[in-house]
């Protein structure tokens, strides 16, 4: 596939080394000759130097033959014009764009699909097939994990029927220290399946004599309403959270306080006083404070240790380091710290920093659901890219699929790839040997090793015949 990314920051160049692993023919752009030679030295990319929206640049990108184009630069308008101008000159099948202020986003009659049932004369707007937005993708995330106490990541498929869960293996939860066979027989009526175990960073295939340890991070899938009895299982059962401390409050921040202050007791901190005003003027029951969150007489004064989540989400990853070291350190119960250098991401995570959130990582997951082959509907990129689970919808029959009409022990799987589930109709179908996949079934699988991926779209690539 040929992709024009339009943008080489942490997202354009952490996209860019995803894609040009699976052999993609992929063309970077950007304003930054320093960032662009920099890709090009460790991978196998093309890139051109220069404003990403100007026509004749993206006419020399490639942008006439290409297959999609990405637009992931620092500036909204010049995504939406770079989009309109590959869609409108040059063609472009597939556009996808983010966007990052919500005053365009709250605004959707601004874009329109090319599946949009509009007379080609009468669209108005940008022609963007699919809107990006990291803030949205990255609150939906923190949300999950307030939601979940004790989890590491949570993902939903088709729809939050099922739920694929990160969590980490402790010390008083039932399960630890004995089989996995064990939670059949002290839970048979809950029904889950266990994708992959992580242990001090080694992937582990799980099998039903597999022991589990203290520390092992575990990612098991179940129905929706199931979650929280399997996690039960893995560690001592957490208190729901109830008072939530927001530390930055930009964009994310904001949107944070505004989906939780209706079902915690919120509050949110920013050092600048016009966006406090701002803030106070539009969220209803959270309090908002004005000041600097590594000051520590201010964290005392708020009672920090009384805080069950403490969010650092400001625009600055020192400041959301420092900040959530000095509440864990006063007694926060759990910090979540917003990390933009993936480089940072593995040393602070897992001390006193329970999770650290990359962005990066978050909505590279949502771009690559659109490049991903096959009929691939859902994409969530785990373990700082390592990993990755998808959701797939079977398509054809047993002559022309390589997985329609078989049992899932007949199907052959790459080394490190498991099913987990099967959504069909509305009802979650926890992966065992006996199923059999039929034609529009969502089936969702985990990677162990992400350099599996065309392999598996492959399976579920329908061809003329199979023999």
């Amino acid at each position: 596939m040929k992709i024009l990314i339009l943008g080489a920051g942490q997202v354009g160049g952490s996209l860019a080394e995803n894609l040009a692993n699976e052999a993609n023919d992929i063309t970077v752009v950007d304003t930054d000759g320093a960032r662009l030679r920099e890709l090009q030295d460790r991978l196998d990319i093309r890139t051109v130097h220069g404003p990403a929206s100007y026509p004749t640049l993206l006419n020399d990108a490639g942008a006439e033959d290409a297959d999609m184009v990405i637009a992931v630069t620092n500036s909204d308008e010049t995504n939406m014009v770079a989009c309109q101008v590959s869609k409108l000159l040059y063609k472009t099948p597939t556009t996808i764009c983010r966007v990052r202020a919500n005053a365009y986003l709250a605004k959707k009659e601004l874009f329109y699909k090319k599946d949009d049932l509009v007379e080609p004369e009468k669209r108005i707007g940008f022609p963007i097939d699919v809107t990006i937005s990291p803030e949205y993708l990255v609150t939906k995330h923190i949300t999950r994990l307030i939601e979940y106490p004790g989890t590491l990541q949570v993902l939903e498929f088709s729809k939050g029927l099922v739920r694929l869960v990160a969590i980490r293996a402790t010390k008083g939860g039932p399960l630890v220290g004995h089989e996995l066979s064990y939670l059949r027989t002290h839970m048979p009526r809950i029904d889950t399946r266990v994708a992959a175990i992580f242990r001090k960073g080694r992937a582990i295939m799980p099998q039903g004599d597999t022991l589990i340890e203290d520390g092992d991070e575990i990612f098991f899938i179940a129905a929706a309403d199931h979650i929280r009895s399997v996690m039960s299982e893995l560690q001592p059962l957490v208190q729901p959270y109830r008072r939530i401390f927001i530390c930055g409050g930009g964009n994310i921040g904001y949107r944070l306080a505004s989906s939780l202050e209706n079902r915690f007791q919120v509050k949110i901190l920013d050092r600048n006083h016009d966006r406090c005003v701002m803030l106070s003027e539009r969220l209803n029951k959270t309090i908002v404070l004005e000041g600097n969150a590594a000051n520590k007489d201010i964290l005392l004064e708020e009672n920090i240790e009384s805080t069950d989540v403490f969010c650092a989400v400001t625009n600055d990853d020192e400041a959301n380091i420092m900040a959530s070291l000095l509440a864990k350190r006063l007694g926060a119960r759990k910090v979540l710290t917003l990390i933009n250098n993936p480089d940072y991401v593995d040393l602070i995570q897992g001390g006193d920093i329970d999770v650290a959130i990359s962005p990066q990582q978050t909505t590279i997951g949502s771009l690559l659901t659109h490049v991903r082959r096959g009929d691939v509907v859902n994409v969530h990129s785990l373990r700082r890219g390592a990993a990755e689970a998808i959701e797939a919808i079977a398509h054809g029959d047993h002559r022309s699929s390589k997985v329609v009409g078989k049992r899932l022990d007949e199907i052959h799987l790459p080394s490190g790839t498991t099913i987990g589930a099967i959504v069909r109709n509305n009802e979650v179908l926890i992966a065992h040997d006996h199923i059999r996949v039929q034609p529009d079934d969502h089936v969702i699988l985990f990677l162990v090793d992400k350099s599996r991926i065309r392999e598996v779209e492959k399976l579920f690539q329908v061809g003329l015949t199979f023999f």
